[in-house]
C-alpha cells in the first residue's frame, strides 16, 4: 500500500506492515504517531502521539527502550528527537505491539540535489532539466529511506511534481511575483507595440551615443530604482534593452548591470521593501542575546560600515564602466556582440535575438510619453502602495522619530506584493488606454498585445516554479544545517564575520535565497558572533564591531550567493528582463562577483573585525579593484577594431 502523504507528515498507520496489522484485527487503535517524512540524522524531528478517538491516550512510546513519557489525560502529546542512527521505535497499545524501524536519512546527502542542479545547469547550460533533476534527485533521497527501492522510485516521481513543484504554485508570495512578472511583459509589449519604448531609446540616444554612456545610463538607472529589487531588475532590463542592443552591448552585459545593481542597493537603503524583512531577521537573532544593549534598526543601521559587498558591487560596475574594460567571460560576450554586429552577414546569425518581437507598429508616430507615463506608474504606485500597506498612525503620530525612521518603519512593515501587483496592474491599464485613445491599437490588438507579453515571460517563470521546488526539497533535507555545521565549530572571533560571509555565499548560492539565507544564519550566527566574543573577554566595544560586521556579512554573503547561483530567482529575472540566456548570465556574471567578493573579505571584512577603520578598507578596496580592472582588463571596442 502507499504511504499517504498529508503536509510533510507521515503517519505510521500508512506503512504496509503496520496497515496489515491494523487489518489483523487492531484497526481501533488508542494512540497513533505521526513523525516528519523526511528524518534527518542529527536533527530535531517533531513526533506526535495522538489518540484518533478523541479520547485520552491509551498507550506507550519508546524509542530504542527509551520510554517517553506522555502526560496523563492526553489527548494529542508532541515532544522533538534527535535520531543519529536507525532507531527501533516501539508503540505498545492495549491491543498489541507494533514496532517501526526508523532509518534517518544522512544530512551529507542533503548537499546531492542543489550541487547536482547547479553543476548540470553549468555543465549542460540548460536550467529546466537540471532543475527538474535536483528536485528528483532530493525527492528520491526522501522516499528512498521512507520505502523499499521501487516504492520510492515511484514515490519519488509523484511527489516531484504534486508536492514540490505543485506547492511551489500554492505559495501567495510566489503567485504574486509570477503575476507580477506577466503584468510587466505585458505592459512592456504594449509600450513597444505603441512606439513609447522607441521613444524613450530616442531620448536616451542623445546621451547613450556609445557603449560607455549607454551602460552608464543603466548602472544610474538601476540605483534610482532602489526600493525593490523585483521592479529594478524588471523595470531596468526592459527599457534598456532596446538601446543597449542599439549600442552593440552584450545582453550579458545587461543583464549583469541589472542584476548587479538591484540586489546590493535595495539591500543597503534606508527605504525599500528589504528592511522588514532584514529588521525582523536581525530581531529573531538578538532577541535572546544578554548583554546587548541596542534595539533591532540600531543594530541594522550600524551594520552597514561592514556592508562592503554591496557597495564594492555598484563601485566596481562603475569603474568597469568609465575605464570601459571587460575580462574573462563577460570580455568575450562584449567583444563578440560588437563584432557580430558589424556586417550583414553576422546581423542575419542574431537577428531574432537582438530584434525582439517588441518592434513599434509600422508606421507609428513614436511618442516617449507612452512609455514614461506607465513606467512612472509602477515607480510611483509602488511607493505608494508601500506607504499605504505600511502606515502606521502610531510611528508617523511619534513626534521622538525622525521622518527617516518614520518612512523605514513604514515601508519595512508594507505589504511589498501588494504594492508590486496594484502598481504594475495599474501601468499595463495605463499603457492600454494611452494606445487605445490615441488609435494606435484597438482594444482587442491591445490585449493581444498584452498576451504576447505574459507568453514572454513563461520560460523564465517555468525556471522560478522550478528553482522555488528545488528550494523546498533543500529546505525539507536541512542543507543549511549541513553547511553551517561545517563551518561554525572551532573558530577565532576576529574571523566570525570573514566564515559567516562565506558561509552565507554558500548557502545561499546553494538555496538560490537571499531571503531565506538570511531567515536561516541570523538567529544562528548572531548569537554565536556574541557569545564566542564573550567567551574570549572581548569587551564591550570589541564585541559589539564583531557582531556588526558579521550583521553585514550575513546580508552581504547572500547577496554574493544569489548572484552567483543559477537557481535564484533575481538571476533569473535578471536573465528574462535583459533577454539574455540564463547560463550565459551566470558564466559572465560570477567572475565578477567572486572577484568582489574576495576584495571584500580580503580588505573588507577580516581588516575591520581586527579594528581597521571604515573608510581606510573601502578606499584600498577600491583601489585593489581598480587595479585588476586596469590591469586584467580589455577594451571590447580596439578589440573589435583590430580583429582582422
Amino acid at each position: 500500500m502507499l504511504s499517504i502523504f498529508v503536509e510533510e507528515t507521515i503517519s505510521l498507520k500508512n506503512n504496509l506492515f503496520l496497515f496489515l496489522f491494523f487489518l489483523s484485527g487492531l484497526s481501533i487503535a488508542q494512540v497513533e504517531v505521526e513523525l516528519s517524512e523526511s528524518i534527518i540524522q542529527g536533527i530535531e524531528t517533531e513526533i506526535k502521539v495522538y489518540s484518533p478517538s478523541g479520547n485520552e491516550i491509551q498507550g506507550k512510546l519508546s524509542i530504542d527502550g527509551k520510554e517517553i513519557a506522555i502526560p496523563k489525560e492526553s489527548i494529542s502529546y508532541s515532544f522533538n528527537y534527535t535520531f543519529n542512527q536507525s532507531s527501533e521505535l516501539i508503540v505498545q497499545t492495549p491491543e498489541g505491539i507494533v514496532q517501526k524501524l526508523i532509518s534517518p536519512i544522512p544530512i551529507w546527502l542533503s548537499i546531492v540535489p542543489p550541487l547536482l542542479a547547479i553543476l548540470l545547469a553549468l555543465v549542460f547550460r540548460e536550467v529546466v532539466t537540471s532543475l527538474l533533476i535536483g528536485i528528483f534527485s532530493g525527492a528520491l533521497i526522501v522516499k528512498l529511506y521512507a520505502n523499499d527501492f521501487w516504492e520510492g522510485i515511484l514515490y519519488a516521481f509523484m511527489s516531484s511534481i504534486d508536492q514540490y513543484i505543485l506547492g511551489a504554485l500554492t505559495n501567495e508570495g510566489h503567485l504574486s511575483i509570477i503575476i507580477f512578472s506577466m503584468l510587466i511583459g505585458g505592459m512592456v509589449s504594449i509600450i513597444s507595440k505603441n512606439g513609447g519604448m522607441q521613444g524613450i531609446v530616442n531620448r536616451i540616444s542623445t546621451f547613450a551615443t556609445t557603449p560607455k554612456n549607454g551602460q552608464l545610463a543603466t548602472w544610474f538607472l538601476g540605483v534610482a530604482i532602489f526600493f525593490d529589487d523585483y521592479a529594478n531588475t524588471l523595470i531596468v532590463g526592459n527599457t534598456m534593452r532596446s538601446v543597449t542592443d542599439r549600442l552593440k552591448i552584450s545582453r550579458e552585459k545587461l543583464a549583469y548591470l541589472v542584476d548587479s545593481t538591484a540586489a546590493p542597493i535595495a539591500s543597503i537603503a534606508f527605504i525599500t521593501t528589504w528592511i522588514g524583512a532584514e529588521l525582523g531577521y536581525i530581531q529573531s537573532g538578538i532577541e535572546n542575546i544578554d548583554g546587548l544593549n541596542e534595539g533591532v534598526y540600531a543594530t541594522f543601521i550600524s551594520s552597514l560600515a561592514y556592508s562592503f559587498y554591496p557597495i564594492l558591487a555598484l563601485i566596481f560596475m562603475l569603474i568597469l564602466i568609465l575605464k570601459e574594460r571587460d575580462f574573462g567571460p563577460m570580455f568575450k560576450a562584449e567583444q563578440q556582440a560588437r563584432h557580430l554586429l558589424q556586417s550583414e552577414d553576422d546581423k542575419k546569425g542574431i537577428k531574432s535575438d537582438i530584434i525582439s518581437d517588441f518592434s513599434p507598429i509600422e508606421g507609428v508616430k513614436v511618442r516617449a510619453y507612452n512609455a514614461i507615463f506607465p513606467v512612472l506608474l509602477v515607480i510611483l504606485g509602488t511607493i505608494s502602495g508601500l506607504l499605504y500597506t505600511g502606515y502606521d498612525s502610531a510611528v508617523w503620530s511619534n513626534m521622538d522619530l525622525s521622518l527617516g525612521r518614520k518612512l523605514s518603519s513604514t515601508i519595512g512593515s508594507a505589504d511589498s506584493y501588494q504594492a508590486l501587483l496594484w502598481s504594475s496592474f495599474a501601468g499595463l491599464i495605463l499603457a492600454i488606454k494611452l494606445s487605445i485613445l490615441q488609435k494606435i491599437m484597438s482594444l482587442s490588438e491591445a490585449i493581444e498585445s498584452a498576451i504576447q507579453g505574459f507568453k514572454t515571460m513563461l520560460p523564465a517563470i517555468i525556471i522560478l516554479i522550478l528553482a522555488w521546488g528545488l528550494s523546498a526539497v533543500i529546505d525539507q533535507l536541512h542543507t543549511a544545517d549541513l553547511l553551517t555545521s561545517l563551518l561554525s565549530e572551532n573558530i577565532s572571533p576576529y574571523f566570525i564575520p570573514a566564515i559567516t560571509f562565506i558561509l552565507a555565499s554558500l548557502v545561499a548560492f546553494s538555496t538560490g535565497s537571499s531571503w531565506g539565507t538570511m531567515a536561516i544564519l541570523y538567529p544562528l550566527m548572531l548569537p554565536l558572533a556574541w557569545s564566542v566574543c564573550t567567551a574570549a573577554g572581548f569587551d564591550y566595544e570589541l564585541s559589539i564591531g564583531i557582531f556588526h560586521n558579521t550583521v553585514a556579512c550575513v546580508l552581504a554573503g547572500s547577496v554574493l550567493g544569489d548572484h552567483c547561483s543559477p537557481i535564484s530567482d533575481t538571476t533569473i529575472l535578471s536573465s528574462l528582463a535583459s533577454s539574455c540566456n540564463h547560463i550565459d548570465h551566470v558564466r559572465t556574471q560570477m567572475p565578477y562577483a567572486l572577484v568582489v567578493g574576495i576584495i571584500s573579505i580580503l580588505l573588507g571584512t577580516i581588516p575591520s573585525a581586527f579594528g581597521s577603520p571604515f573608510w581606510l578598507n573601502l578606499l584600498l578596496s577600491i583601489i585593489a579593484l581598480y587595479a585588476i580592472i586596469h590591469f586584467l582588463g580589455k577594451n571590447p571596442n580596439e578589440a573589435v577594431k583590430n580583429k582582422p
